[in-house]
């Protein structure tokens, strides 16, 4: 007879998948967590079952959820993108999925994936009411005060984004003295800052998501790393969207931003 449980956790990298997987057991919720990352041993004490995946075999896992009476999913963490693009790492169901898409953006394939597993009769839920206490909160909330030019640099870079960000890329904009440095796509944030500081030193980071983007499954994420990257590329300013970024660790990323003189706040579109 099959062991029932109802919540699985489709992690990927990143410290994010752990904190969920932690709190949901504290509230006596373990989940099975099948894992795409490194580190899924990390995750196996928080988890009921933990079962590691080397590929995308979509099949497989719709298969072993059933079985397992999963009805509820979160989706969270960096799935890598060897595993997302390389078809090699993928299974027929997934590359079936794959060819009838009208583009393969991380945004539109990850729609249709959840729209793949919400066919099969489970429930896909946000993970935001998990962790209130790690969404980034309104105005000024760690580091230095940012400075008037910085401010500005801010508001330009809302006005590119609001163009960019409903053709699925440019999540993240470097922006210096009112000039675009560094836009994000497909190479993620931390490659595309350290883009940015080989091309100039200053300037301000900007993160929002698109208007419809699915807060279910797609929030951006920011760390102690994330500052790290912005340090060693020259940038002294983090704007990320209010209530939409998680901010990984935030007791370690306020003293890492105050210790370093990084103006963080959360904005608005």
């Amino acid at each position: 007879m099959a062991h029932f449980k109802s919540i699985a956790l489709i992690a990927g990298d990143g410290r994010l998948p752990q904190e969920i997987a932690r709190r949901l057991t504290f509230k006596g919720c373990p989940p099975v967590i099948y894992s795409f990352g490194e580190h899924g041993e990390d995750l196996s004490k928080f988890a009921l079952e933990l079962v590691k995946l080397s590929s995308l075999n979509l099949a497989f896992i719709v298969d072993d959820m059933q079985r397992k009476g999963v009805h509820e999913i979160i989706m969270a963490g960096l799935v890598p993108k060897t595993l997302m693009y390389h078809q090699k790492l993928h299974d027929e169901e997934l590359d079936k999925l794959l060819r009838s898409l009208h583009s393969r953006d991380d945004h539109n394939l990850l729609a249709n994936i959840v729209l793949a597993l919400e066919s099969k009769g489970f429930n896909v839920i946000g993970y935001k009411d998990i962790i209130p206490d790690w969404l980034a909160s309104e105005g000024h909330f760690a580091g230095r005060l940012p400075t008037r030019e910085e401010l500005e640099d801010i508001k330009y870079g809302k006005k590119i984004a609001k163009v960019l960000l409903p053709l699925s890329f440019g999540q993240t904009l470097v922006v210096h003295k009112k000039a675009i440095v560094a836009v994000e796509a497909m190479e993620g944030t931390d490659a595309m800052l350290l883009r940015a500081g080989s091309l100039t030193r200053g300037g301000i980071v900007l993160k929002m998501m698109r208007p419809d983007q699915d807060e279910r499954y797609d929030l951006p994420t920011v760390g102690v790393r994330t500052l790290q990257n912005m340090l060693d590329a020259g940038l002294k300013c983090l704007a990320v969207e209010v209530g939409r970024t998680v901010i990984i660790e935030p007791e370690d990323f306020k003293s890492f931003a105050a210790d370093s003189g990084i103006a963080v706040l959360g904005v608005r579109h």
